[in-house]
């Protein structure tokens, strides 16, 4: 028994070897890495077979309770037995392959160990196949490709070999040779077997940490170079913007040339091939027009997958990657390579993370465009919004008085249509007269007045040389709406003063309450941003400063005191514009 054990662990040993010098090579770990297809799991079936041919054929010789070691089992006298590491190729192969490699590997090993003889034959084949069987459908719940794992699988290996020494006991006659045989080769066997299938796992599982910690740099390279990127695609997709980008991913990569398109033309080209894939000229690659049409990832590994239309072009392999903006093609990345071993699996997957990093880029891009594009039309929008709360509740009040106080009703009626009709005019003028903004203000004050008698008083003290001053739209009415909505709960009335005087060539522009103020974490917030809060968005007071700024630049101020529990103050300076209405020059500012 003991004389046995160094002789299986050089079988072991042997097979450690080839797995390690496997593992090396570049084929053998994508095969590792995909696993699932039918030609993978053929050449799978290939290997690990060959791996129990070996141990038969290395085997060590066991005639009547005597070891004896020879250099190649070709045939055995029927009355002699081998003990082999026949079990650990098939347990590895049904694992890391399942069912269909488990059942071709143990089929076999198996088969071939039934014709090299002896009287163990059969019941060695036997056990082999159902080995394989076993291990093949138990794979999914002794995965071997979590470290975690590893010692499951190498039970399970252990447990194959006790499987066959109770077969041979089982199927093996006469029955007291089996037993001496079983006496003599368990103990060794399932020993070395176990010893070897664990370390044949863990080059298994070497693979995939490597792989991983590969995917890992990967992941952090495509990061990187998606950051050194970011300012060029976010400007869109156009030839500046691409050249700058393509030459960083051009020195961050292996890729001997880089380009980028948008749907028909090449924007830009850096690298070899520069002198006919020119920018601003029509796309040249076949390859690249059938990635736009398809908006699918293409890898070409010849010039002629590639199709350039110039004969003498020097790029031999490619990776054309499209560029989408909301799953919608809008151009296209490619990696060109003058050497088509470049173009290996990390670099394709390094080249689908930067395609999938820039379309997300590009579709921040677009939105930044459409941000800047709506700018205007967001400004008139926010003037333009009416309350729906505001509208119905004014409607209601205006048919209960209907019945009650008919003349009442007509007012506010009146009332509301100079609302709307303000709301509409601020939405097509950049300035208005100061006191066509004060009818805005007076007509939402009456409606809701109406609504809440008594709760709300408003005071009035504007500089009657003002009110022809032209002033932004939807100035005051907002900071006045402002008021009532938030600064006093519903229990409590309050005051609101509204002011309008000149101050050293300006016009002052005041609104003040007496309601509950603002905290003192919102307060340098509001105006330069809108936020989330039980007391509103802000949106109102950043799109009046927002407006302030472009208009009068410099000119305006805008500025907030409040205090809680005692009140806001809003204060605007805007320079004094001398235009009055009916003059020419008002027409400028019309932007309908």
């Amino acid at each position: 028994m003991l004389k046995l054990l160094p002789l299986m662990l050089e079988r072991v040993g042997i097979l450690i070897i080839a797995a390690f010098i496997l593992s090396r090579m570049k084929s053998f770990r994508e095969i590792i890495h995909n696993e699932h297809g039918i030609r993978t799991k053929t050449i799978m079936i290939a290997i690990f077979g060959v791996f129990g041919i070996i141990s038969n054929y290395t085997g060590v010789t066991i005639s009547h309770g005597t070891v004896s070691s020879q250099e190649w089992l070709m045939e055995m006298d029927g009355e002699n037995a081998i003990a082999n590491t026949r079990i650990m190729g098939v347990t590895i192969g049904g694992l890391l392959g399942g069912p269909i490699v488990g059942i071709g590997v143990g089929l076999i090993a198996g088969l071939h160990r039934l014709t090299l003889g002896g009287f163990t034959a059969v019941a060695c084949a036997l056990s082999t196949i159902l080995a394989g069987i076993l291990t093949g459908f138990l794979s999914k719940y002794f995965s071997i490709h979590k470290e975690n794992s590893l010692w499951k699988a190498v039970t399970l290996g252990v447990v194959m070999e006790c499987g066959q020494m109770g077969i041979i006991l089982l199927l093996a006659k006469p029955f007291q040779d089996a037993l001496h045989l079983v006496w003599t080769i368990a103990f060794p066997m399932i020993v070395i077997n176990g010893f070897g299938t664990m370390l044949f796992l863990l080059i298994i599982q070497d693979i995939f940490k490597e792989q991983e910690r590969t995917r890992a740099l990967q992941t952090h390279k495509a990061l990187y170079i998606a950051n050194q990127t970011l300012p060029f695609f976010r400007q869109g997709l156009n030839v500046d913007s691409c050249k700058k980008a393509a030459e960083i991913i051009l020195k961050l990569t292996n890729a001997d040339a880089i380009s980028i398109t948008d749907n028909t033309h090449v924007l830009t080209h850096v690298g070899v091939g520069s002198d006919h894939h020119l920018p601003l000229k029509n796309i040249a690659t076949e390859l690249t027009k059938k990635v736009l049409e398809q908006g699918r990832i293409f890898v070409a590994k010849s010039p002629e997958e590639i199709q350039c239309s110039h004969h003498t072009c020097v790029l031999k392999a490619a990776i054309v990657l499209p560029l989408q903006i909301h799953e919608k093609t809008v151009g296209s990345l490619k990696l060109y390579f003058t050497d088509p071993s470049k173009l290996d699996q990390v670099e394709q997957e390094l080249a689908e993370g930067l395609g999938k990093l820039f379309s997300g880029q590009l579709e921040m891009a677009e939105l930044e465009m459409q941000r800047r594009l709506l700018k205007d039309a967001e400004i008139k929008a926010l003037q333009a919004q009416i309350h729906p709360h505001f509208l119905f509740n004014a409607i209601n009040t205006i048919s209960s008085l209907i019945r009650t106080d008919a003349d009442k009703a007509r007012s506010l009626l009146i009332k509301l249509s100079t609302f709307f009709r303000s709301n509409l005019q601020g939405a097509r003028q950049m300035l208005i007269p100061l006191k066509k903004e004060l009818e805005h203000v007076d007509a939402y004050l009456t409606i809701e007045q109406t609504r809440f008698p008594g709760r709300y008083h408003v005071e009035f003290d504007i500089d009657p040389a003002l009110r022809k001053v032209l002033i932004p739209p939807f100035t005051l009415q907002p900071l006045v709406e402002n008021s009532i909505r938030y600064a006093f709960p519903k229990s409590k009335s309050g005051t609101v003063k509204v002011k309008a005087f000149q101050k050293e060539g300006n016009m002052v522009l005041v609104t003040e309450d007496n309601g509950i103020g603002i905290p003192q974490e919102l307060l340098s917030l509001l105006g330069n941003k809108t936020i989330n809060s039980t007391h509103g968005t802000g949106t109102a007071l950043w799109n009046i400063k927002k407006r302030m700024k472009e208009i009068y630049g410099q000119s305006a101020s805008f500025h907030i005191e409040s205090t809680e529990k005692n009140g806001t103050k809003i204060s605007i300076i805007i320079p004094i514009n001398q235009q009055k209405v009916g003059d020419p020059g008002v027409k400028g500012f019309n932007c309908g």
